[in-house]
């Protein structure tokens, strides 16, 4: 006589990704972007000296402790704006749109903390006068590094912090 046996399959679970895994990438985002666009900011404003890497790193850490984590929340904001906002529009163009509108306000707001960092606030013309140089030099650089994350990295970033 056969008996035969029914056994299931194991249940396939679905793993996710480890939140340190996800917390690694987040920082590698901010710190390539973060740090060239202070590097750049940080050298408009005070040039190559000695102490430029120090001013460099001074004004990257005080913009990845303040700017950034409020970047992340506009980003959050403004995807989702964009959604509602234009929802007929291809995937591609609201990233573009979010992108663009993100390298202006992390821009804005990195300048600010570069300025803020090698000039200070005793002379606010010439605090001004480095904040706007910072933020009119350093344009070009945000915008492509923006659009390029907006169209091709920040996609696959979505569905791996989603993962």
């Amino acid at each position: 006589m056969n008996t035969q046996t029914l056994m299931s399959e194991p249940e396939m679970t679905e793993s996710s990704t480890p939140i340190a895994l996800k917390i690694l990438v987040v920082l590698g985002m901010m710190t390539l972007m973060g740090g060239t666009l202070t590097g750049v900011m940080t050298y408009l404003t005070v040039g190559y000296s000695a102490t430029f890497f120090t001013d460099w790193l001074t004004s990257f850490l005080t913009a990845a402790v303040t700017i950034m984590p409020l970047g992340f929340a506009f980003m959050v904001l403004l995807t989702k704006g964009a959604e509602k906002l234009l929802p007929h529009v291809s995937d591609k163009a609201r990233n573009l749109v979010v992108g663009v509108s993100m390298a202006l306000i992390m821009e804005s707001g990195m300048a600010f903390s570069t300025a803020l960092n090698t000039i200070g606030f005793q002379n606010q013309d010439a605090f001004l006068s480095a904040w706007f140089n910072g933020l009119i030099g350093a344009l070009p650089v945000a915008l492509v590094l923006m659009t390029v994350v907006s169209l091709t990295i920040k996609p696959k970033v979505e569905r791996f912090l989603k993962s």
